[in-house]
């Protein structure tokens, strides 16, 4: 192959390349676990399904990105109080049923900066529990009876 042919190649190949992900298809599905709000909005999340994970939850962060959420797993439905101790942020906690149904909303629930920290509990018994940015739940339609799809949810 000669040197001019190469670079004939080359030339081919670069502007492909470069033009790869600039089109107008959408952005690839992340892969893992999400929640798909009312809205459309996918998040991300974290699963806490263990004692030691739901106890952690987001202790000791800054923050959690917007497109983010941490979904805590219950086995059986109660109405369990959440505390905010050693957040640094104030979060929407969104009370579910197994199916994705929301069953209660506290919203911009604040950190905790008395000991001991002030519990928040739900209305209603849930086995699932969704901790995301303050006002994401208002901004999606996370209200009581409306549905959240969960997506490589194990046992959900």
């Amino acid at each position: 192959m000669t040197a001019r042919a190469a670079l004939l190649g080359i030339a081919l190949v670069l502007p492909a390349c470069a033009r790869a992900g600039t089109g107008s298809s959408p952005a690839p599905t992340p892969a893992g676990p999400r929640a798909v709000l009312p809205s459309g909005v996918t998040l991300r999340l974290e699963l806490a399904s263990t004692e030691e994970e739901r106890t952690q939850g987001l202790m000791f962060r800054e923050s959690i990105p917007r497109d983010a959420g941490m979904l805590f797993l219950f086995e059986t439905p109660e109405a369990r109080p959440f505390w905010m101790k050693n957040c640094h942020f104030p979060l929407d906690i969104v009370h579910m049923a197994t199916d994705g149904t929301v069953v209660d909303v506290l919203a911009d629930v604040p950190p905790c900066t008395a000991d001991p920290c002030p519990t928040f509990a739900p209305k209603a018994p849930s086995t699932t529990v969704l901790e995301i940015n303050s006002g994401a739940a208002a901004k999606n339609g996370l209200v009581p009876g409306a549905k959240v799809r969960l997506v490589e949810v194990p046992g959900r």
